[in-house]
């Protein structure tokens, strides 16, 4: 029997099953089928592919199955794959983006592709480095605040940024080429070339071709005689253009392609002219702040901002230009309102939510409005030199410096900027930093809206005309010279007690100004200072200005203002010094009550309390408390900072009753007084003493007046001495605030700046600043007057210069140029000594002016004033025979000949002759005669003046003057050709170089134009217009062309004396590229050339970071003192040497023109504080400083906060050039200055 096998199955595989497994969807979930059949999904595209596992396919291929390995030689079948050198690869770059894109044409109606066009791509590969663009991406977030030195500025405002399409079309439009001149016949980079010249022509110029001569062997017309001088017009090779136009007249052959451009301008079909400009371009727009603003809540119904009172009308007229996104500039006086404007931008835009930057011209006042708008916004953010707080915020507080830091530097907040508020613009005239708010001015984008705000100024319109010119946008003005407060001004005489009442008033509310009140005040003093002399004897001196006696001044006079309730006062002193002896001297005045000593008590505790044990018993901390608890204060410069604010902060808050304050205390803060006092009307300006400017009159006796609690402020002049002049006074309080000017300057920070950038010139910077506005605001006019003159003289017909008249050019420039030599010859001898001394009574003299030519004249006196000398001549004329005065004297000749060029072809009257009497300037005197008249000049002007009354004036002339006409007459009959004159060099004796020059050239044109040929011919008159008239057009063609050119820029020449000098030192190179030098130098903001040379010297990198803060501290400190003889020796040796790098420099300015000299430039560096800063840095405390040196304290914590400042610049310089020791110790220094109360944080900021 035969055993079946049993045969084992295999397990059925799951795709045999009868099910099909669906998954629903990606949730997971999974459902069975009775179908057969492979897993489905209800995915529409099925489940996502994966990827394999690397690992596992690893495994499978090379270690699961070693089939692959060799059979012998098991050691060597690890495989090794040498890795290839190759050098190249490190210099290989990524190529540029492609500049293009193939554009399909399509046929509009079917799509049919018809063709390809090139298409020009634009913000390919734009960089921070490489473009100027807003379109360009943002930079590091590390670098968004501030920017990086090495980045481009955003392109500025009112300038013509370059497109895509500019570029290319650039190279199609045709150049201003002269044709005839400016061809070369030697490639750029060739020494050789060809010269296309015909043999029988003579050859032009080196280096250069002639076209029309080119094209004369050459028959473009086609072999008629007509189409053949049709080449010649413009409508020849376009006859259907030229038929076309009413202008197709046939023109002249023309010899130069420049000509047919002109003709064809001229004659060729003109496109209808353009409707002429307004006469006057208004970009400053004045508005009418008298008329109310009725309509301001239903224009805007919803205001970003709301005030808790109603705003005035000129605030209303801004807010409504400000949501116009209109630029305003709004100049009111002092206390009147103007932060109102600022407020509604910052709210406006963070309603828009874009930011604003407010910028104030002194670090204290950043502080203070940031105090002001955090209270008010809260979303507002302070950048100092030492201090960022939330600079993520929508509005952003700083100073003018660091907003020009960061455009410099490409800040991309400057993206996302809808405002720039410029608080105190009339700072402009600062003459040091008066710069930087041009600077940023010309440099803001053009997306960015400016708000300026400032006190009354004359020229409010100017300076918005200037502004709006340079951004392209109507600026909208907004003053008011109406105060909220009304002032009245007071002279004080008295001195003591019995005296406190001597109070007159000198300019009421109304502006009427007293002269009743002066005068009572002058008798009051007379009268005191008579019964002085008899008590004490007439030899006695009066008021001297001494303590004791200005004690007195002030007791009397706070005690009449304490009755009649007029505190808290204002006293500006102007002077550091007598600001702290004044308030010293009052020891026995007490202003406050129980209740207010305890309040600045515990205020004084809580602001102290964040100082230091030792800083808290510094002695100026003492005696600043005990004076604030009297209701006392003083502030200054040399007062600490903390010590200011807390004075600022009690005075706001009315606990101050009298403020001893410099001029600094007026700048920009609204903290009003009841009353201002003026200790005196003089100030000293750092060079002389002076009266006080009505500007700065103005904007101290602004702060009287509390708006809401007085009906009146009250300024009060104190007369210690003798009362000022009325004229003085009248001047000072009622004279115009001086005029906005420009203070622009050429700084090798700003030069290095633009320099780096390709696409700005220095230049455009130059046109664009404010003093070269007068000259530049014609700009439009000149180029409009230039183009019609190039019409006018391609319509000229061209004069005749061939055959006789070949000389005739020649003749017409000797001719012009005579002339020129003989003024300057004849303006030297006005200008000398012994010319003026010759031009006395009696002497004859040759007139030339606009009514006489060539007339001869006897001087009859000479009388000087302010600016020159007034000479008054009988000069002969002409007898009138008509009223015009149009009619009267003969006219130079049209057509000059050789006798009325080299000598002078005296007038001779043609009938009757007469004279009259005329006040010549010294340049209407054409020659000076050897002859001498004795004359009376006294009678002869009685006797003329006599004759030109109506009464008198048929009446003959006298004897005296009838004498006189006829000697001239005579001498005028004997020589034709003029009487011998004085010679400069041998009767005058001028023996200047220039003179002497120009006295040969005078006879060398002589001789050349007596040997003219061209005035024997009978063309020569024509002709001779014809060529003056060209000329005349062409001279007027190139005076405007000058004047929109570079070359009229009045700093062009230091320009130019300051980049020899970076170039000297090797900042730029030959072709002004920037190198790493000059990059480094604008990573700093002050003293960049002593730096670098410094830093590039290795003078710091040997020295302790101490060592380096104390010798830097030569260059930031504004005391003047030379270093103690007790430094170290490596700080001794320190300052020679950063003096003997200033030399150098200053030796190197010098031998480029610049006009600062040497010592100069070595003087701006001050080594007084060097000790001082030296043990500061390691660890002294601060109240041990004031032994070592004499300078306030105020003034060494500010000179160490800008050295911490001048370190971190250092720092960051020191990074961008590969110093990481120097960088690193700069940080160290930087960390070692900032301690304690010199960086203790400021009371406004917590």
């Amino acid at each position: 029997m035969m055993e079946t096998e049993r045969i084992v199955l295999p397990p059925p595989d799951p795709l045999d099953l009868p099910l099909r497994a669906v998954e629903l969807g990606c949730t997971g979930r999974w459902e069975l089928l009775n179908v057969p059949g492979a897993p489905e999904s209800t995915l529409p595209h099925g489940l996502p592919p994966c990827a394999p596992d690397l690992q596992q396919e690893a495994e499978q291929l090379f270690l699961s199955s070693p089939a692959w390995l060799p059979l012998h030689g098991v050691e060597h079948s690890a495989r090794k794959w040498q890795r290839k050198m190759d050098p190249w690869s490190l210099l290989a770059t990524l190529g540029a983006p492609v500049p293009s894109d193939l554009q399909a044409q399509r046929h509009p109606t079917t799509g049919q592709i018809l063709g390809y066009k090139e298409v020009l791509l634009e913000n390919t590969n734009l960089s921070a480095t490489t473009s100027l663009s807003l379109r360009r991406p943002p930079g590091p977030i590390s670098q968004s605040l501030w920017g990086n030195p090495t980045q481009y500025p955003f392109w500025p405002g009112g300038m013509d940024e370059p497109t895509i399409t500019d570029l290319s079309t650039r190279e199609e439009a045709e150049e201003e080429i002269d044709f005839e001149k400016d061809l070369l016949t030697v490639a750029p980079g060739f020494k050789k070339g060809v010269d296309f010249a015909p043999e029988d022509h003579p050859a032009p110029a080196p280096g250069l071709l002639s076209l029309s001569r080119l094209l004369e062997p050459l028959d473009l017309g086609g072999g008629d005689e007509d189409e053949s001088e049709a080449v010649g017009q413009p409508g020849g090779p376009r006859r259907d253009t030229v038929s076309a136009s009413p202008c197709s007249a046939p023109l002249a052959r023309a010899s130069s392609l420049e000509n047919l451009v002109l003709q064809e301008a001229s004659t060729a079909v003109a496109p209808p002219e353009p409707p002429k400009p307004p006469p006057q371009e208004q970009w400053a727009v004045p508005v009418d702040v008298t008329s109310p603003v009725d309509d301001f809540y239903r224009l805007i119904p919803q205001p970003a901002f709301r005030w808790a009172f109603e705003p005035d009308v000129f605030q209303k007229q801004a807010i409504l230009h400000l949501e116009r996104h209109d630029s305003v500039f709004v100049a009111a006086h002092t206390s009147a309102g103007k932060t109102v404007v600022a407020e509604y931008a910052i709210a406006l835009a963070q309603k828009h939510m874009t930011r604003t930057i407010y910028t104030s011209p002194i670090k204290a006042l950043s502080n203070q409005k940031f105090r002001d708008f955090r209270n008010t916004f809260g979303d507002v953010g302070l950048l100092t030199g030492d201090v960022q707080l939330h600079p993520e915020a929508s509005c952003l507080i700083m100073t003018t410096e660091i907003l020009r830091s960061m455009l410099y530097s490409g800040s991309d907040v400057i993206r996302d900027l809808e405002w720039v508020i410029f608080d105190e613009v009339h700072y402009i005239n600062d003459a040091e930093r008066g710069v930087v708010w041009e600077e940023v001015l010309i440099m803001l984008p053009d997306h960015v809206s400016i708000i300026l705000l400032s006190a009354t100024v004359p020229n409010a319109l100017e300076f918005a005309d200037w502004i709006g010119r340079l951004k392209r946008r109507q600026i909208y003005v907004v003053s008011t010279v109406t105060r909220p407060v009304p002032l009245e001004h007071y002279l004080f005489t008295g001195n003591s007690p019995k005296t406190q009442g001597e109070l007159f008033l000198l300019l009421d509310s109304r502006g009427t100004f007293h002269t009743k009140g002066y005068y009572a005040a002058v008798e009051a003093k007379k009268e005191r200072m008579s019964k002085h002399a008899q008590t004490f004897g007439a030899k006695q001196p009066t008021h001297q200005g001494g303590p004791a006696q200005d004690r007195g001044v002030y007791l009397s006079l706070l005690a009449s203002l304490r009755t009649r309730a007029q505190l808290p006062v204002v006293v500006f002193t102007f002077s550091r010094g007598r600001c702290d002896e004044q308030a010293s001297g009052l020891t026995s005045l007490d202003l406050t009550t129980s209740s207010e000593k305890s309040e600045i008590h515990l205020f004084l505790q809580r602001c102290l309390a964040r100082l230091r044990g030792s800083d808290r018993q510094l002695p100026q901390v003492l005696h600043m408390s005990e004076l604030l608890h009297r209701g006392l204060g003083v502030h200054h410069s040399g007062i600490l900072p903390i010590l200011k604010e807390i004075v600022e902060m009690l005075f706001s808050r009315g606990l101050v009753k009298v403020l001893f304050a410099t001029e600094t205390f007026a700048m920009g803060v609204n903290m009003p007084a009841r009353t201002v006092v003026f200790d005196s009307t003089r100030k000293h300006d750092g060079s002389t003493f002076r009266d006080l400017l009505p500007g700065e009159y103005v904007q101290m006796a602004g702060r009287a007046g509390r708006r809401g609690l007085d009906p009146t402020g009250t300024v009060i002049l104190l007369c210690k001495g003798r009362v000022p002049e009325m004229a003085d006074l009248h001047r000072m309080m009622m004279g115009k605030p001086s005029q906005l000017q420009s203070q622009f300057r050429l700084t090798y920070t700003m030069i290095l700046n633009l320099l780096r950038v390709d696409a700005l010139r220095v230049e455009d910077m130059m046109k664009r600043s404010f003093s070269e506005f007068p000259s530049r605001k014609d700009s439009k006019a000149h180029e409009q007057t230039l183009a019609e003159l190039t019409k006018r003289l391609g319509a000229l017909e061209e004069p005749d210069v061939t055959g006789q008249l070949v000389d005739l050019p020649e003749y017409y420039s000797c001719g012009e140029e005579l002339t020129e030599t003989r003024s300057l010859i004849q303006q030297r001898i006005t200008e000398s000594v012994n010319g003026l001394k010759s031009l006395s009574a009696g002497r004859v003299v040759i007139v030339k002016n606009q009514k006489h030519h060539n007339a001869l004249g006897v001087i009859l006196q000479v009388s000087s004033s302010s600016t020159s000398r007034v000479f008054t001549t009988l000069v002969l004329c002409d007898k009138p025979t008509s009223e015009d005065p149009q009619e009267r004297g003969p006219a130079s000749p049209d057509v000059p000949y050789p006798d009325d060029l080299v000598g002078f072809k005296l007038f001779l009257p043609e009938g009757p002759c007469d004279h009259t009497v005329a006040k010549l300037q010294p340049g209407d005197v054409a020659a000076i005669t050897t002859k001498v008249l004795r004359l009376n000049g006294e009678k002869i002007l009685e006797d003329f003046s006599k004759r030109q009354q109506p009464k008198f004036k048929k009446e003959p002339p006298s004897a005296a003057a009838t004498t006189a006409v006829q000697e001239l007459l005579r001498l005028a009959q004997a020589h034709p050709a003029g009487p011998p004159t004085l010679d400069p060099v041998n009767d005058l004796q001028l023996k200047d170089v220039s003179v002497v020059e120009a006295g040969l050239r005078l006879r060398k044109l002589e001789e050349l134009i007596r040997g003219a040929q061209c005035v024997h011919s009978p063309r020569f008159p024509a002709q001779y217009l014809k060529l003056r008239e060209r000329m005349q057009i062409q001279k007027e063609m190139e005076r405007l062309r000058f004047l929109l050119s570079d070359q009229s820029l009045l700093l062009l020449p230091e320009y130019h004396q300051r980049v020899e000098v970076l170039r000297t030192l090797g900042y730029v190179d030959e072709g002004g590229t920037v190198k790493l030098a000059g990059r480094v130098a604008c990573a700093l903001s002050s003293h960049e050339l002593l730096l670098t040379e410094l830093m590039f010297d290795n003078a710091l990198s040997a020295l302790r970071p101490e060592e380096i803060a104390a010798l830097l501290s030569g260059l930031v400190c504004q005391s003047p003192g030379d270093p103690s003889d007790q430094l170290p020796s490596t700080l001794k040796q320190g300052v020679e040497r950063v003096r003997a790098v200033a030399k150098r420099i200053g030796e190197v300015q010098m031998a480029c023109g610049l006009n600062q000299t040497v010592e100069e430039f070595v003087g701006e560096l001050n080594f007084g504080l060097v000790e001082v800063v030296y043990e500061w840095a390691r660890g002294m405390p601060f109240s041990e400083l004031a032994g070592l040196s004499g300078t306030p304290e105020g003034l060494v914590v500010r000179c160490i906060q800008r050295l911490a400042e001048m370190c971190r610049s250092l720092r960051g310089a020191a990074r961008l050039v590969g110093e990481p020791v120097l960088g690193a110790k700069m940080e160290t220094a930087a960390t070692l200055l900032r301690r304690d109360i010199v960086f203790a944080a400021s009371l406004y900021t917590q």
